[in-house]
């Protein structure tokens, strides 16, 4: 069994600090905390994430062979119990770093110690008109083909919202979200049994 620096981690996607992402992931770390979980937020804003080069260092290292702040995402995502991501939408899809991050993520987890197989989590989606469900379904592809266990909740893990607070309008979305983060503790406390 793993140790855990934080039960779950989150990865904010979005390059806005308070804004709907983070406030949707807020919502739905109160949920893994009243389930017994701890939660720990990353978050992508400011950094400089590069794409995989697919050089393959990380099948010898464990570790990427690019210097930008993933292998350190890594390292704590490594020693946790769930991982959940949260993007805003971008013309329909999930934030460019995001996808460089978790491709290469899923890289090094694929060539070495397969740290994210059977790991709890699940994608979160924020966007003010549309394109949710295709960002879900990308981000969703990163934790099938990673061995995850995917949690679901009462709808597609969706919020509404264009300006920052504007998701505390979607009250759907936000108990979707809580919900999302009950059932994520909820499937952890099973795996630890």
């Amino acid at each position: 069994m793993r140790q855990t620096m934080a039960d779950v981690i989150l990865i904010n996607a979005s390059p806005r600090a308070g804004g709907n992402t983070e406030q949707v992931l807020e919502e739905c770390s109160k949920a893994l905390h009243a389930g017994g979980c701890s939660t720990r937020v990353i978050s992508l804003r400011g950094k400089q994430i590069q794409s995989c080069i697919a050089c393959y260092t990380c099948k010898k290292t464990g570790v990427c062979s690019l210097d930008d702040g993933v292998n350190e995402m890594i390292d704590e995502i490594r020693q946790a119990d769930g991982l959940i991501i949260g993007s805003p939408v971008y013309f329909g899809t999930a934030r460019g770093d995001l996808m460089s991050a978790i491709q290469r993520i899923g890289m090094v987890s694929r060539g070495s110690d397969q740290f994210l197989s059977r790991m709890v989590g699940g994608p979160v989606a924020v966007a003010r008109r549309g394109g949710h469900t295709a960002t879900i379904q990308e981000l969703l592809m990163f934790y099938l083909i990673n061995d995850m266990i995917v949690c679901g909740s009462t709808y597609w893990n969706i919020v509404f919202g264009k300006e920052p607070g504007d998701v505390q309008q979607d009250t759907e979305g936000l108990d979707t979200i809580r919900r999302f983060g009950e059932n994520v503790a909820y499937c952890i406390s099973q795996v630890k049994k």
